[in-house]
């Protein structure tokens, strides 16, 4: 992409961790994937230097996917992505990440209107989609973001996704799944959208 075309991109990455995978190479207690990802491994600094900043890092409830979480990194361009990927210290974190995960999404978002609130507590309904928008699954404050693309997955191709934050306990109608379709209840750890 042309320099004058590049701009701000906001990364889904969805993730299923090796169950009882071991701890990653100089890991000074004993976990999950899951807590090496989240906790001990997260390249805070490496995402610094490229100007991204984390917003969300949840816990997956329950989804039609089998993930296990769900994170979005805003990049301030497309090229700044590439950039950190592009790193010898990324790519060092990454190997060592990858010993713990099974299966990974990586999605290119842009939001189609503002960015969702900061709300403290609740749980939040991350659906995305190819094809015509479905109808909703709960009410509550909607974000829709356009998928620009998927970087890394497995071959299947998203139109949007849809940001929904509900209550804690809100009963969610059980979808049938599709390969077109993914539906996510997610428990936020971090979010920081502003």
């Amino acid at each position: 992409m042309a320099y004058d075309g590049d701009g701000r991109i906001y990364m889904l990455n969805l993730t299923k961790f090796v169950p009882g995978s071991d701890p990653l190479p100089g890991a000074d207690r004993l976990g999950s994937g899951r807590s090496h990802d989240a906790d001990e491994y997260a390249p805070i600094p490496l995402l610094t230097a490229v100007g991204a900043t984390l917003r969300l890092v949840s816990d997956v409830v329950a989804s039609s996917g089998d993930w296990d979480q769900a994170t979005v990194v805003d990049y301030p361009t497309r090229r700044s992505f590439l950039e950190l990927a592009e790193r010898r210290d990324f790519r060092e974190w990454h190997m060592h990440k990858q010993a713990a995960v099974e299966l990974t999404t990586v999605v290119g978002m842009l939001p189609a209107q503002d960015l969702p609130a900061d709300a403290a507590g609740g749980r939040i309904l991350l659906e995305l989609w190819d094809g015509p928008t479905p109808p909703p699954l709960a009410a509550g404050p909607v974000t829709f973001f356009d998928v620009e693309g998927t970087v890394i997955g497995d071959g299947r191709k998203w139109t949007a996704a849809r940001y929904t934050a509900i209550e804690t306990g809100t009963p969610l109608p059980l979808q049938r799944p599709r390969a077109e379709y993914q539906a996510l209840l997610l428990e936020p750890r971090i979010v920081r959208w502003r």
